[in-house]
Formats: C-alpha cells, structure tokens, sequence
C-alpha cells in the first residue's frame, strides 16, 4: 500500500503520552508539514505556536481544563510534553478552514514519525481571553488572530487502538 495511504488509514488519536520530549528534528519534521497545509489563495493565514517549555505547557494546561470545566488538575493533552497551538487570522475568509488543515497536516506527519499525537479543541477560548491576548502581546504577534485547535505531541505510550469501523453510506457517488 502507497504510505501516505497506509498513514491516513492507521493514523489515530494518542491519549496517553510518555514524559520524553521527542527530537528537535521529529518537532521540525512535524511543524514543517504544517506550514505546507493547503490555504486559502495560498495566503497561509494560520500561525504555529510551538510549546516546548514546560512552565508555558504548564500554564496552557490549567487554562484548558479551567475553560472546559473539569478542575485545574485535569490534563487536557494527556501528559504530551509537546503543545503546538494553530491560530489563524481572521482577516482571511478561510481561516478556520486553513488552521485545520495545518493541523491535519500535522497529525499525519507525526503518525508518520512514529509519534502519537490529538487535536485538543478549546484554543478559540484561549486566545480570546486576556489569556492568550497577553502569550500573543508577549510574542509581538499582531492581527485578529483566532485560535483554532492544539496538536499534543509525543511518544505513544501504549498500543494503537484499532480504527472504528467506517459507516455504512459515507460515500455517495453522483
């Protein structure tokens, strides 16, 4: 089987990460395949922000959990020592289409390193407090920027669950 194929038909949803921050050159490897995501016009309207340092990770965290409702202790991204936020701005129509392409994008790729990855939503959340506004000032990141999702990184620990099985009629040929 073609191996793009093989890594869009195995890739699935990590929820239990070991501590090990993986290499900067898997981490590149990754970002890389995201900034290659399809955009709108090619205007390239979403920006990564790579988290790595633990405090930072630690901050992002007791934010998610706080916004989705489950107590500060709770871990969002499953103990992944990697955080990559993709935000996107708004200025550009398809921004939120863009921002998920790059995640996309990003969640094959690290299937293809062999690293296990998931889509943590609440990033709009994020970014629209004084919360994120203040990461952003902090990175002179300028515009009307939205949050779109989080990529958690890292190595799987523990085996693969098996994909669902795909529903009947998800293919209607005209």
């Amino acid at each position: 089987m073609n191996e793009v194929l093989k890594v869009l038909e195995e890739r699935r949803s990590c929820r239990k990460f070991k501590p090990d921050m993986i290499t900067e050159d898997e981490l590149n490897a990754v970002l890389r395949a995201g900034t290659y995501a399809p955009t709108g016009m090619g205007k390239q309207s979403p920006i990564i922000l790579a988290v790595t340092d633990p405090e930072m990770r630690e901050k992002i965290r007791k934010e998610n959990a706080k916004i989705m409702g489950r107590g500060e202790d709770l871990d969002p991204f499953y103990g992944a020592p990697v955080i990559l936020i993709v935000l996107a701005n708004k200025e550009d129509f398809t921004y939120i289409y863009d921002g998920s392409l790059v995640i996309g994008n990003m969640l094959n790729a690290a299937e293809s390193l062999g690293l296990g990855a998931i889509w943590i939503h609440r990033a709009k959340e994020e970014f629209d407090s004084p919360f994120g506004k203040e990461i952003l000032k902090e990175l002179g990141i300028e515009g009307d920027y939205e949050g779109i999702g989080h990529c958690a990184l890292g190595y799987p620990d523990g085996e693969k669950r098996p994909a669902t099985p795909r529903k009947e009629n998800y293919i209607y040929r005209i």
